[in-house]
């Protein structure tokens, strides 16, 4: 995966992803809005098979879209793991 910072500011962020598709961004897009200070989360993609996701990220002043993104990737890290360990229980 690979990251570029299209547009930034202190409350807005356009990234484009490379090397994932609709599934990542449209769980981080949606974990997002569980964010109080959020004000835009989305993303568009163009063509899946030749384009890239365009993550758009707009916060209110009180939390950088960098922080916003990566505190959202953690509470999806601490849900996967959760869930992992769910699964693994029920086929022991």
């Amino acid at each position: 995966m690979e990251l570029k910072v299209l547009e930034e500011s202190k409350t807005k962020l356009h990234l484009e992803i490379q090397g994932l598709g609709h599934g990542f961004c449209n769980i981080l897009k949606q974990e997002l809005w569980n964010d109080e200070h959020i004000k835009i989360s989305a993303y568009s993609l163009k063509h899946p098979l030749v384009g890239h996701p365009m993550l758009i990220v707009e916060t209110d002043t009180k939390k950088s879209p960098r922080d916003a993104i990566e505190d959202a990737i953690k509470r999806l890290q601490k849900t996967n793991e959760k869930t992992s360990k769910e699964f693994d229980k029920a086929f022991k």
